[in-house]
């Protein structure tokens, strides 16, 4: 089974592409071959960051991507063979398809039949009449928006790429569940369409808010349509992120203010400076909390990491030797 690419990249699921990008840029040179010659482990580890930008690295990719994980789920991991995102049934995609009558639960809905080993059949079944049934009504859609801290705070208004199952235009959905063929949605009473939706994110928007867009999820052919939910996801931007809805920020420090103490002077996500005081013996990894200083007045917390000079002065390197004859 392939790693999880969020995993490899050391990034949240919820993380922005941004962020994607820059965790797969800083892992890549730290594990590049040139930087670590003769090192198989190396080599290995930075094939697998690679792969793992190659599966999230772009929005189309990290759609497919979140959608195939999505399916497995829906099915134990192991109950779905083929691509989701591959073409399908008179242009709708078979995982649009199954997405859209199992309802987004992982049940099938009333009347229908899905027999993955010989395709996707539309006929109606015969349903006992001691068992109520729902009302039918199209999936609902999960898709992730990006915006910066400034746009959060101060609300927006965001142009957004959508694409679902509409009805459709010959058939208006009636061929659906009956042995009427219909050529442009070959009997499924659905289209994939796309649209471009103007997103509106209120002020004060936080990392992980959901905005529910009313009937805008996948229309079904004998019932409402689904919601669209939109996940926000707030660029921390560099040298920052998030973990369960807190903001934080690295600071590097050098190895003898780690050991011996000292201050350091940050600048806020608010653009505001601030010195912090680093205790004698921190050590990497150990942090702070900021009351006020972070998105939106919440809390801040700060790491501390390892400033890690790109080259060695004489001075620096003499004075290192000496620290190592002292046994330190």
């Amino acid at each position: 089974m392939a790693e999880d690419p969020y995993r490899v990249l050391s990034v949240s699921s919820d993380a922005t592409d941004a962020e994607i990008k820059r965790a797969y840029r800083k892992l890549a040179r730290q594990h590049h071959p040139d930087r670590n010659p003769s090192d198989a482990a190396a080599e290995e580890r930075f094939k697998a960051i690679q792969a793992s930008y190659e599966a999230i690295g772009t929005v189309e990719a990290r759609r497919e991507h979140d959608q195939r994980r999505r399916m497995e789920e829906m099915f134990g991991g192991g109950g779905f063979q083929g691509n989701p995102s591959g073409g399908g049934f008179g242009g709708v995609d078979l995982g649009d398809i199954i997405s859209q009558f199992m309802g987004g639960r992982g049940t099938a809905a009333p009347g229908f039949n899905f027999n993955f080993g010989q395709g996707f059949e539309g006929r109606q079944t015969q349903q006992p009449k001691s068992e109520p049934t729902e009302p039918s009504r199209g999936a609902d859609i999960e898709a992730g928006l990006d915006i910066s801290l400034e746009q959060a705070s101060d609300g927006t208004k965001i142009r957004f790429s959508h694409r679902r199952l509409k009805l459709c235009d010959k058939c208006r959905g009636s061929s659906f569940g009956t042995s009427k063929r219909c050529a442009p949605c070959n009997g499924t009473g659905v289209e994939t369409k796309g649209s471009t939706l103007t997103v509106k994110v209120p002020p004060n928007a936080s990392h992980g808010q959901l905005l529910r867009l009313k009937k805008m999820g996948h229309e079904h052919p004998q019932g409402e349509p689904g919601d669209l939910l939109i996940t926000l996801r707030l660029d921390a931007e560099e040298g920052r992120r998030w973990e369960e809805g807190r903001l934080v920020q690295e600071v590097p420090i050098p190895i003898t203010t780690l050991l011996l103490g000292g201050k350091v002077r940050i600048s806020t996500p608010v653009g505001k400076r601030v010195q912090i005081d680093v205790p004698e013996g921190t050590r990497i990894g150990d942090r702070r909390r900021l009351q006020g200083h972070g998105h939106s007045g919440g809390p801040l917390d700060i790491e501390f990491t390892l400033a890690e000079p790109d080259k060695l002065t004489k001075a620096q390197r003499d004075a290192l030797d000496r620290l190592r004859e002292s046994g330190l």
